[in-house]
């Protein structure tokens, strides 16, 4: 009797865990729908050379300027980061938005290229290449986006390229009412 429970028992194992995935799947939940442990917090402190020769490092200072900033960590060799980008440059030109951006882990001079190519939305851009500035942020990937709101916390994180409903809905009234 114990041989043959020994046997069945790998079966057992497989039928569970094959219905712990089938459950997972079906059951509606939204992954990207996780929150971030950064929302409501201080803003982590920071310092990142930047990506424009003969400017200052970027610190921690420009996220505590009395009024709302985005912080967009960005990446040249980034599909996602490209389909942003237009909305980006329209938040700093229509919006006149304060926007940071952070090229992580990219050679500085393929995001230069990059920005000469496209347009700068960024009011400062620094580099994050080895990715110790990224950890402190959570980040996961890119793209990714924190609005950081006059008091240098963390309202908003996006971890996908930020869209027009996110604009509309969200990123917008948040600026507008400078919080």
């Amino acid at each position: 009797m114990n041989s043959r429970l020994l046997y069945a028992l790998p079966l057992l194992t497989l039928v569970i865990m094959a219905g712990f995935f089938g459950w997972s799947l079906l059951s509606g939940r939204d992954p990207a729908a996780i929150g971030s442990v950064m929302v409501n917090r201080p803003a982590p402190s920071f310092a990142a050379p930047s990506l424009r020769d003969g400017q200052p490092a970027l610190t921690s200072d420009l996220l505590k300027t009395g009024k709302p900033v985005l912080l967009n960590f960005f990446a040249s060799w980034c599909t996602p980061c490209l389909a942003e980008h237009p909305l980006l440059l329209r938040l700093k030109e229509r919006e006149g938005v304060t926007i940071i951006g952070i090229a992580w882990k990219n050679k500085p001079e393929e995001a230069r290229a990059w920005l000469a190519k496209l347009g700068d939305p960024f009011a400062y851009v620094g580099t994050d290449y080895d990715g110790k500035l990224s950890l402190d942020w959570g980040l996961s990937g890119v793209p990714e986006t924190y609005l950081i709101d006059a008091t240098g916390t963390v309202r908003l994180h996006f971890h996908a390229p930020i869209t027009e409903r996110d604009l509309k809905e969200t990123i917008l009234p948040l600026l507008r009412a400078g919080k």
